[in-house]
Protein backbone atom coordinates (compact mmCIF):
# COMPACT_ATOMS: atom_id res chain seq x y z
CA UNK A 1 0.00 0.00 0.00
CA UNK A 2 2.84 2.10 0.42
CA UNK A 3 4.04 1.87 -2.60
CA UNK A 4 0.52 2.99 -3.79
CA UNK A 5 0.47 5.84 -1.52
CA UNK A 6 4.05 7.23 -2.61
CA UNK A 7 3.07 7.12 -6.43
CA UNK A 8 -0.34 9.10 -5.18
CA UNK A 9 1.76 11.45 -4.04
CA UNK A 10 3.83 12.27 -6.57
CA UNK A 11 1.22 12.34 -9.16
CA UNK A 12 0.12 14.95 -7.45
CA UNK A 13 2.99 16.95 -7.60
CA UNK A 14 2.53 17.03 -11.22
CA UNK A 15 0.02 19.99 -10.12
CA UNK A 16 2.63 22.06 -9.53
CA UNK A 17 4.40 21.67 -13.02
CA UNK A 18 0.87 22.32 -14.46
CA UNK A 19 0.19 18.90 -15.29
CA UNK A 20 -4.01 19.84 -14.00
CA UNK A 21 -5.67 17.34 -16.65
CA UNK A 22 -3.52 14.27 -15.66
CA UNK A 23 -3.55 15.38 -11.82
CA UNK A 24 -7.50 15.94 -11.14
CA UNK A 25 -8.48 12.61 -9.83
CA UNK A 26 -5.68 12.79 -7.31
CA UNK A 27 -5.99 15.94 -6.50
CA UNK A 28 -9.56 15.26 -5.69
CA UNK A 29 -8.77 12.26 -3.84
CA UNK A 30 -6.15 14.33 -1.65
CA UNK A 31 -8.33 17.70 -1.13
CA UNK A 32 -11.06 15.05 0.55
CA UNK A 33 -8.83 13.69 2.62
CA UNK A 34 -7.20 17.62 3.47
CA UNK A 35 -10.77 18.58 4.06
CA UNK A 36 -11.09 16.35 7.16
CA UNK A 37 -7.38 17.45 8.59
CA UNK A 38 -6.03 14.47 7.17
CA UNK A 39 -3.51 13.35 5.09
CA UNK A 40 -3.34 12.59 0.91
CA UNK A 41 -3.29 8.77 0.46
CA UNK A 42 -5.74 6.73 1.95
CA UNK A 43 -7.25 3.28 0.48
CA UNK A 44 -10.93 3.83 -0.67
CA UNK A 45 -13.10 1.06 0.48
CA UNK A 46 -14.96 -0.48 -2.87
CA UNK A 47 -18.04 0.92 -3.39
CA UNK A 48 -21.18 -1.49 -4.64
CA UNK A 49 -23.75 1.07 -5.16
CA UNK A 50 -24.17 2.97 -8.88
CA UNK A 51 -23.21 6.54 -9.13
CA UNK A 52 -26.15 7.65 -10.09
CA UNK A 53 -27.95 5.89 -7.31
CA UNK A 54 -25.22 7.48 -4.71
CA UNK A 55 -25.89 10.58 -6.17
CA UNK A 56 -29.66 10.67 -6.21
CA UNK A 57 -28.86 9.72 -1.81
CA UNK A 58 -26.90 12.42 -1.34
CA UNK A 59 -30.17 14.25 -2.84
CA UNK A 60 -32.32 12.76 -0.51
CA UNK A 61 -30.75 13.35 1.94
CA UNK A 62 -29.36 16.82 1.32
CA UNK A 63 -33.32 17.45 1.34
CA UNK A 64 -34.20 15.73 4.17
CA UNK A 65 -31.66 15.70 6.43
CA UNK A 66 -32.73 17.24 10.15
CA UNK A 67 -29.25 18.33 10.90
CA UNK A 68 -28.35 21.40 10.97
CA UNK A 69 -31.04 23.80 11.02
CA UNK A 70 -31.11 25.00 14.35
CA UNK A 71 -30.74 28.79 14.18
CA UNK A 72 -30.33 31.50 17.14
CA UNK A 73 -30.40 35.52 17.55
CA UNK A 74 -27.55 36.28 14.60
CA UNK A 75 -24.88 38.66 15.77
CA UNK A 76 -21.57 39.81 14.44
CA UNK A 77 -18.56 40.36 16.37
CA UNK A 78 -15.25 42.24 14.15
CA UNK A 79 -11.81 40.82 14.98
CA UNK A 80 -8.46 42.71 14.96
CA UNK A 81 -8.30 42.90 11.15
CA UNK A 82 -11.68 43.83 10.76
CA UNK A 83 -13.06 40.50 9.42
CA UNK A 84 -16.31 39.82 10.39
CA UNK A 85 -17.02 36.76 12.82
CA UNK A 86 -20.32 35.23 12.41
CA UNK A 87 -22.20 34.05 15.65
CA UNK A 88 -25.62 32.88 17.33
CA UNK A 89 -26.75 33.01 20.67
CA UNK A 90 -29.58 31.01 21.90
CA UNK A 91 -30.93 32.17 25.36
CA UNK A 92 -32.40 30.31 27.85
CA UNK A 93 -36.15 30.05 27.92
CA UNK A 94 -37.77 32.52 30.48
CA UNK A 95 -40.12 30.09 31.92
CA UNK A 96 -37.93 26.97 33.35
CA UNK A 97 -41.15 24.82 32.85
CA UNK A 98 -41.02 25.24 29.43
CA UNK A 99 -38.57 22.53 28.99
CA UNK A 100 -38.79 20.41 32.24
CA UNK A 101 -37.80 16.86 31.01
CA UNK A 102 -34.66 18.26 29.05
CA UNK A 103 -33.39 20.19 32.28
CA UNK A 104 -34.48 17.05 34.78
CA UNK A 105 -31.93 15.26 32.00
CA UNK A 106 -29.16 17.36 32.17
CA UNK A 107 -28.95 19.17 35.53
CA UNK A 108 -31.61 17.96 37.91
CA UNK A 109 -34.49 19.79 39.25
CA UNK A 110 -32.64 23.35 39.38
CA UNK A 111 -32.17 25.18 36.86
CA UNK A 112 -28.63 26.33 35.54
CA UNK A 113 -27.03 29.77 36.60
CA UNK A 114 -26.24 32.52 34.56
CA UNK A 115 -23.34 31.70 32.52
CA UNK A 116 -22.90 31.83 28.93
CA UNK A 117 -21.42 28.42 26.97
CA UNK A 118 -18.98 29.23 24.14
CA UNK A 119 -18.67 26.92 21.37
CA UNK A 120 -15.91 26.91 18.88
CA UNK A 121 -15.51 24.50 15.77
CA UNK A 122 -13.33 22.79 14.10
CA UNK A 123 -11.30 22.50 10.29
CA UNK A 124 -13.71 22.65 7.61
CA UNK A 125 -16.51 23.03 9.91
CA UNK A 126 -19.14 25.40 11.21
CA UNK A 127 -21.02 26.06 13.70
CA UNK A 128 -23.20 23.59 13.03
CA UNK A 129 -21.49 20.83 13.68
CA UNK A 130 -22.85 21.34 17.34
CA UNK A 131 -26.15 20.29 16.50
CA UNK A 132 -26.50 17.61 19.16
CA UNK A 133 -25.64 19.39 21.44
CA UNK A 134 -27.10 22.35 20.95
CA UNK A 135 -30.20 20.66 20.83
CA UNK A 136 -29.99 19.15 23.96
CA UNK A 137 -28.90 22.78 26.11
CA UNK A 138 -31.45 24.92 23.62
CA UNK A 139 -33.86 27.13 25.92
CA UNK A 140 -31.65 25.55 29.05
CA UNK A 141 -28.71 27.59 29.46
CA UNK A 142 -27.35 30.55 27.39
CA UNK A 143 -24.93 29.42 24.55
CA UNK A 144 -22.84 31.06 21.94
CA UNK A 145 -21.96 29.64 18.40
CA UNK A 146 -19.82 31.08 16.07
CA UNK A 147 -18.03 30.96 12.60
CA UNK A 148 -14.32 30.62 12.79
CA UNK A 149 -13.04 32.96 10.04
CA UNK A 150 -13.36 31.62 6.37
CA UNK A 151 -15.98 29.14 7.82
CA UNK A 152 -19.28 29.11 7.59
CA UNK A 153 -20.95 32.58 7.36
CA UNK A 154 -18.17 34.36 8.64
CA UNK A 155 -16.68 36.39 5.87
CA UNK A 156 -12.57 35.57 4.44
CA UNK A 157 -10.17 36.56 6.72
CA UNK A 158 -8.91 40.30 5.53
CA UNK A 159 -5.17 39.90 6.69
CA UNK A 160 -5.28 36.76 4.39
CA UNK A 161 -7.56 37.66 1.21
CA UNK A 162 -6.04 41.74 1.31
CA UNK A 163 -2.77 41.12 2.91
CA UNK A 164 -1.53 37.35 2.01
CA UNK A 165 -0.98 36.90 5.90
CA UNK A 166 -1.13 33.48 7.31
CA UNK A 167 -3.49 32.14 9.34
CA UNK A 168 -2.07 30.97 12.83
CA UNK A 169 -4.10 29.56 15.25
CA UNK A 170 -3.33 32.89 17.48
CA UNK A 171 -5.27 35.01 15.11
CA UNK A 172 -7.45 31.87 16.43
CA UNK A 173 -7.56 33.13 19.58
CA UNK A 174 -7.83 36.25 19.10
CA UNK A 175 -11.05 36.27 16.92
CA UNK A 176 -12.37 33.98 20.12
CA UNK A 177 -11.65 37.57 22.14
CA UNK A 178 -13.90 39.17 19.61
CA UNK A 179 -16.77 37.05 19.94
CA UNK A 180 -16.74 37.12 23.91
CA UNK A 181 -16.35 40.84 23.74
CA UNK A 182 -19.33 41.43 21.42
CA UNK A 183 -21.71 38.12 22.46
CA UNK A 184 -20.76 37.53 25.95
CA UNK A 185 -19.38 40.36 27.73
CA UNK A 186 -19.55 40.06 30.97
CA UNK A 187 -20.57 36.87 33.10
CA UNK A 188 -19.14 33.52 33.73
CA UNK A 189 -18.42 31.73 30.54
CA UNK A 190 -17.69 28.24 29.60
CA UNK A 191 -14.94 27.55 26.96
CA UNK A 192 -15.51 24.16 24.71
CA UNK A 193 -14.13 23.73 21.08
CA UNK A 194 -13.46 20.79 19.41
CA UNK A 195 -10.44 20.12 16.86
CA UNK A 196 -9.10 23.64 15.53
CA UNK A 197 -11.66 25.14 17.91
CA UNK A 198 -10.14 23.52 21.37
CA UNK A 199 -6.63 24.98 19.97
CA UNK A 200 -8.42 28.20 19.72
CA UNK A 201 -9.20 28.11 23.36
CA UNK A 202 -5.80 27.10 23.98
CA UNK A 203 -4.42 29.87 21.46
CA UNK A 204 -6.94 32.33 23.98
CA UNK A 205 -5.97 30.80 26.90
CA UNK A 206 -2.57 31.92 25.63
CA UNK A 207 -2.84 35.37 25.19
CA UNK A 208 -5.59 36.17 27.71
CA UNK A 209 -4.73 34.82 30.91
CA UNK A 210 -6.66 37.03 33.23
CA UNK A 211 -9.69 37.15 31.24
CA UNK A 212 -9.40 33.25 32.22
CA UNK A 213 -8.72 33.65 35.87
CA UNK A 214 -11.45 36.18 35.76
CA UNK A 215 -14.59 34.75 34.10
CA UNK A 216 -13.98 31.33 32.86
CA UNK A 217 -15.33 29.09 35.39
CA UNK A 218 -14.72 25.52 32.70
CA UNK A 219 -13.43 24.34 29.77
CA UNK A 220 -13.87 21.16 27.30
CA UNK A 221 -11.55 20.65 24.88
CA UNK A 222 -12.68 17.63 22.56
CA UNK A 223 -10.78 16.10 19.87
CA UNK A 224 -7.88 18.40 19.84
CA UNK A 225 -4.10 18.73 20.40
CA UNK A 226 -1.89 20.87 21.80
CA UNK A 227 1.03 20.09 19.38
CA UNK A 228 3.44 18.05 17.50
CA UNK A 229 0.77 17.56 15.09
CA UNK A 230 3.31 17.13 12.62
CA UNK A 231 3.91 13.81 13.74
CA UNK A 232 0.49 12.33 13.05
CA UNK A 233 0.62 9.25 10.70
CA UNK A 234 -3.25 9.32 9.86
CA UNK A 235 -3.67 5.64 10.17
CA UNK A 236 -0.86 5.71 6.86
CA UNK A 237 2.27 3.23 6.93
CA UNK A 238 5.47 5.23 6.96
CA UNK A 239 6.68 5.21 3.68
CA UNK A 240 3.30 6.76 3.06
CA UNK A 241 3.19 9.69 5.76
CA UNK A 242 6.51 10.40 4.71
CA UNK A 243 5.70 10.61 0.70
CA UNK A 244 2.71 12.73 1.48
CA UNK A 245 4.70 15.16 3.90
CA UNK A 246 7.28 16.26 1.14
CA UNK A 247 4.78 17.09 -1.54
CA UNK A 248 1.47 17.98 0.05
CA UNK A 249 2.92 21.83 1.16
CA UNK A 250 3.58 22.32 -2.39
CA UNK A 251 0.50 20.85 -3.71
CA UNK A 252 -1.79 22.65 -1.19
CA UNK A 253 -0.63 26.11 -2.46
CA UNK A 254 -1.20 25.32 -6.59
CA UNK A 255 -4.56 23.74 -5.54
CA UNK A 256 -5.26 26.65 -3.73
CA UNK A 257 -4.28 29.16 -6.50
CA UNK A 258 -6.32 27.50 -8.85
CA UNK A 259 -9.63 27.35 -6.59
CA UNK A 260 -12.06 27.19 -9.41
CA UNK A 261 -10.49 24.55 -11.43
CA UNK A 262 -10.30 22.30 -8.25
CA UNK A 263 -13.40 22.71 -7.18
CA UNK A 264 -14.98 21.23 -10.55
CA UNK A 265 -12.72 18.22 -9.53
CA UNK A 266 -13.31 18.05 -6.27
CA UNK A 267 -17.00 17.76 -7.76
CA UNK A 268 -16.24 14.93 -9.74
CA UNK A 269 -14.78 12.91 -7.33
CA UNK A 270 -17.66 13.26 -4.84
CA UNK A 271 -17.83 9.42 -4.01
CA UNK A 272 -14.15 9.21 -3.16
CA UNK A 273 -14.80 12.79 -0.97
CA UNK A 274 -17.49 10.74 0.77
CA UNK A 275 -15.62 7.95 1.59
CA UNK A 276 -12.41 9.48 2.94
CA UNK A 277 -14.86 11.77 5.08
CA UNK A 278 -16.65 8.72 6.53
CA UNK A 279 -13.29 6.87 7.40
CA UNK A 280 -11.58 10.07 8.83
CA UNK A 281 -14.57 11.37 10.68
CA UNK A 282 -16.65 8.28 12.28
CA UNK A 283 -15.27 4.70 13.71
CA UNK A 284 -18.99 3.24 13.86
CA UNK A 285 -19.60 1.45 10.92
CA UNK A 286 -23.15 1.91 10.72
CA UNK A 287 -23.18 5.39 11.69
CA UNK A 288 -26.40 6.98 9.87
CA UNK A 289 -25.99 8.19 6.50
CA UNK A 290 -27.62 11.22 7.26
CA UNK A 291 -25.33 12.16 9.86
CA UNK A 292 -22.70 11.47 7.66
CA UNK A 293 -23.99 13.31 4.82
CA UNK A 294 -24.49 16.06 7.36
CA UNK A 295 -20.46 16.01 8.02
CA UNK A 296 -19.77 15.78 4.18
CA UNK A 297 -21.80 18.72 3.55
CA UNK A 298 -20.16 21.08 6.17
CA UNK A 299 -16.75 19.71 4.77
CA UNK A 300 -17.40 20.02 1.38
CA UNK A 301 -18.50 23.55 1.64
CA UNK A 302 -15.07 24.57 2.74
CA UNK A 303 -13.21 26.53 -0.31
CA UNK A 304 -10.08 24.88 -1.59
CA UNK A 305 -8.17 27.84 -1.07
CA UNK A 306 -9.44 27.77 2.60
CA UNK A 307 -8.14 24.28 3.09
CA UNK A 308 -4.74 25.25 1.80
CA UNK A 309 -4.39 28.63 3.91
CA UNK A 310 -5.41 26.64 6.91
CA UNK A 311 -3.12 23.68 6.67
CA UNK A 312 0.32 25.04 7.49
CA UNK A 313 -1.03 26.57 10.66
CA UNK A 314 -1.28 22.82 12.55
CA UNK A 315 2.28 22.24 11.88
CA UNK A 316 3.40 25.46 13.94
CA UNK A 317 0.66 24.89 16.64
CA UNK A 318 2.52 24.61 19.57
CA UNK A 319 0.27 25.29 23.07
CA UNK A 320 1.48 23.01 25.91
CA UNK A 321 3.07 25.68 28.00
CA UNK A 322 -0.35 27.42 27.89
CA UNK A 323 -2.55 24.66 29.61
CA UNK A 324 -1.13 25.64 32.13
CA UNK A 325 -3.44 28.53 32.48
CA UNK A 326 -5.85 26.40 32.69
CA UNK A 327 -4.73 24.75 35.77
CA UNK A 328 -7.34 24.53 38.59
CA UNK A 329 -10.50 24.98 36.32
CA UNK A 330 -12.71 22.35 35.83
CA UNK A 331 -11.67 20.64 32.57
CA UNK A 332 -13.47 18.10 30.34
CA UNK A 333 -10.68 16.31 28.09
CA UNK A 334 -12.57 14.13 25.65
CA UNK A 335 -11.45 12.01 22.73
CA UNK A 336 -12.67 9.10 20.53
CA UNK A 337 -10.44 6.21 21.05
CA UNK A 338 -10.05 5.80 16.99
CA UNK A 339 -9.74 9.02 16.09
CA UNK A 340 -7.09 9.27 13.54
CA UNK A 341 -6.59 13.16 13.06
CA UNK A 342 -5.90 14.17 16.63
CA UNK A 343 -5.04 10.48 18.19
CA UNK A 344 -6.45 10.25 21.50
CA UNK A 345 -3.25 10.08 22.43
CA UNK A 346 -2.89 13.72 21.90
CA UNK A 347 -5.87 14.16 24.74
CA UNK A 348 -4.26 12.31 27.01
CA UNK A 349 -1.31 14.52 27.10
CA UNK A 350 -3.50 17.39 27.81
CA UNK A 351 -4.98 15.32 30.55
CA UNK A 352 -1.02 14.87 31.78
CA UNK A 353 -0.35 18.08 32.66
CA UNK A 354 -4.06 19.19 34.37
CA UNK A 355 -4.13 16.63 36.64
CA UNK A 356 -7.64 17.37 37.80
CA UNK A 357 -9.00 17.46 34.72
CA UNK A 358 -11.92 14.54 33.43
CA UNK A 359 -10.43 12.20 30.86
CA UNK A 360 -12.99 10.44 28.71
CA UNK A 361 -11.95 7.94 26.18
CA UNK A 362 -14.93 6.97 23.92
CA UNK A 363 -14.66 3.67 22.61
CA UNK A 364 -16.33 3.12 18.80
CA UNK A 365 -15.88 6.82 18.17
CA UNK A 366 -13.56 8.55 15.75
CA UNK A 367 -12.79 12.38 15.12
CA UNK A 368 -16.23 13.77 14.93
CA UNK A 369 -17.12 12.44 18.26
CA UNK A 370 -19.92 14.92 19.29
CA UNK A 371 -21.71 13.74 16.00
CA UNK A 372 -20.84 10.23 16.55
CA UNK A 373 -22.13 9.40 20.10
CA UNK A 374 -23.80 12.86 21.15
CA UNK A 375 -25.21 11.42 24.16
CA UNK A 376 -21.78 11.06 25.23
CA UNK A 377 -20.71 14.60 24.72
CA UNK A 378 -23.30 16.30 25.98
CA UNK A 379 -24.03 14.46 29.18
CA UNK A 380 -20.26 15.07 30.03
CA UNK A 381 -21.14 19.00 29.14
CA UNK A 382 -24.15 18.79 31.49
CA UNK A 383 -21.08 17.19 34.14
CA UNK A 384 -18.82 19.93 32.99
CA UNK A 385 -21.40 22.75 34.13
CA UNK A 386 -22.37 21.01 37.60
CA UNK A 387 -18.66 20.54 38.66
CA UNK A 388 -17.77 24.15 37.68
CA UNK A 389 -20.42 25.59 39.50
CA UNK A 390 -22.77 26.86 37.10
CA UNK A 391 -25.32 24.16 38.07
CA UNK A 392 -25.38 21.71 41.36
CA UNK A 393 -24.68 18.30 41.08
CA UNK A 394 -27.66 16.21 39.26
CA UNK A 395 -27.97 12.76 40.19
CA UNK A 396 -29.04 12.39 36.27
CA UNK A 397 -25.41 13.13 34.93
CA UNK A 398 -22.54 11.20 34.69
CA UNK A 399 -24.54 7.88 33.93
CA UNK A 400 -21.67 6.67 31.99
CA UNK A 401 -19.53 5.72 34.83
CA UNK A 402 -16.40 7.75 36.98
CA UNK A 403 -13.53 5.78 34.83
CA UNK A 404 -11.58 7.63 32.15
CA UNK A 405 -12.99 5.14 29.74
CA UNK A 406 -17.08 5.87 28.63
CA UNK A 407 -19.22 3.56 27.39
CA UNK A 408 -21.61 4.96 24.66
CA UNK A 409 -24.88 4.97 26.07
Amino acid sequence: MSETIAEAAASAADVTRGGWRRATGVAGLAIGVLATGAAAGVAIERMTVGRSMRRKARLVLDSAGPYGGLRGTPGTAYADDGTELYYEVDDPDPDPEATPARRRRLFGRRSPAPVTVVFSHGYCLNQDSWHFQRAALRGVVRTVYWDQRSHGRSARGAAQTERGEPVTIEQLGRDLKAVIDAAAPEGPVVLVGHSMGGMTVMAFADQYPELIRERCVGVALVGTSSGRLGEVNFGLPVAGVNAVRRVLPGVLKALGQRAELVEKGRRATADLFASVIKRYSFATRDVDPAVARFAERMIEGTPIDVVAEYYPAFNDHDKTEALAHLAGLPVLVLAGVEDLVTPSEHSEAIADLLPDAELVLVPDAGHLVMLEHPEVVTDRLADLLARAGAVPAAATVGGYGSSSTAEPG
